[in-house]
């Protein structure tokens, strides 16, 4: 199994440049393209209006953020909340738990996400290039405390 610990960086890096992607497919027309029709949307599920422009800049930026791997992180933790208000409101999990084809994309971006949240960006990241993300200090990797 050793061979698969070598091949995390890269599993974290394809996991968060697809979900990057998908947030970047979703956001950019909310806020570069159908923002009326999307404002129409929001209202008809509940939403103000404006909440287009808050639901297009998270999940624009923040997929950006994810295929860098910049802040990651923090990122991840605003896509999943976003995913989960989502889940609670649009999709109504609470009330309809059974009824997964209505919101497996949604549940399955809420949890990946949060993973990408907890665990970090990974080896091939800007966080990693920049913050050292993950690696151990000197001190701590001698045993010394």
């Amino acid at each position: 199994m050793q061979i698969l610990d070598k091949l995390k960086p890269l599993a974290l890096l394809l996991l968060r440049v697809a979900i990057g992607v998908i947030f970047v497919y979703h956001g950019y027309p909310k806020l570069f393209g159908h923002t009326r029709d999307a404002m129409q949307n929001f209202a008809h599920m509940g939403f103000p209006g404006y909440f287009v422009y808050i639901a297009g800049v998270i999940e624009f930026f923040c997929g950006c953020m994810l295929i860098a791997g910049l802040f990651t992180r923090i990122a991840g933790l605003l896509l999943a909340g976003e995913m989960a208000v989502g889940l609670w409101r649009v999709h109504n999990i609470i009330s309809n738990p059974m009824a997964v084809h209505n919101y497996e994309l949604p549940l399955m971006l809420a949890v990946s996400t949060f993973t990408l949240a907890t665990v970090g960006a990974g080896l091939i990241s800007f966080d990693q290039a920049l913050f050292r993300e993950g690696r151990s200090s000197p001190r701590k990797a001698k045993g010394r405390d």
